[in-house]
C-alpha cells in the first residue's frame, strides 16, 4: 500500500516504514504527525482524491530536523566588477512514515 502526500509545496510518494525528508514542520523530535493532505491511495485499488482522498490520513513520527548541504549561490556582472557570493542551506524535517488510513 502506498500513498500520495502533499506537504511544503510538494508531492511525495510514501509506503509505511520509508523515511522521508520535507519542508521544515514545526514538530519536535518524537513527536508524531498527522499528513491530511492524501491526493490518493493505492491498495487493492487506486482511490484518487478531487483534490483530496475524503477520511484518509498518513501517520508518521518525527525523527528530527536539520539543515541540509550548503548551496553556493555566486552572482557575477563582467566589465563592472560587481560580484556577490551567497549561501544557502535548506531546512528539512525528517519523518517516518508509520500508517496509512484509508
Amino acid at each position: 500500500m502506498y500513498a500520495i502526500i502533499a506537504t511544503g509545496g510538494k508531492q511525495y510518494t510514501v509506503q509505511e516504514g520509508d523515511i522521508i525528508r520535507v519542508e521544515k514542520l514545526e514538530a519536535e523530535e518524537g513527536a508524531s504527525y498527522t499528513f491530511e493532505d492524501v491526493l490518493a491511495v493505492k491498495g487493492e485499488t487506486l482511490k484518487i482524491g478531487n483534490p483530496i482522498v475524503d477520511g484518509a490520513v498518513v501517520k508518521g513520527t518525527v525523527l528530527g530536523n536539520g539543515r541540509g548541504k550548503k548551496v553556493i549561490v555566486y552572482k557575477y556582472k563582467r566589465k563592472s566588477g560587481y560580484h556577490k557570493k551567497n549561501g544557502h542551506r535548506q531546512a528539512y524535517t525528517e519523518i517516518k512514515i508509520e500508517s496509512i488510513n484509508a
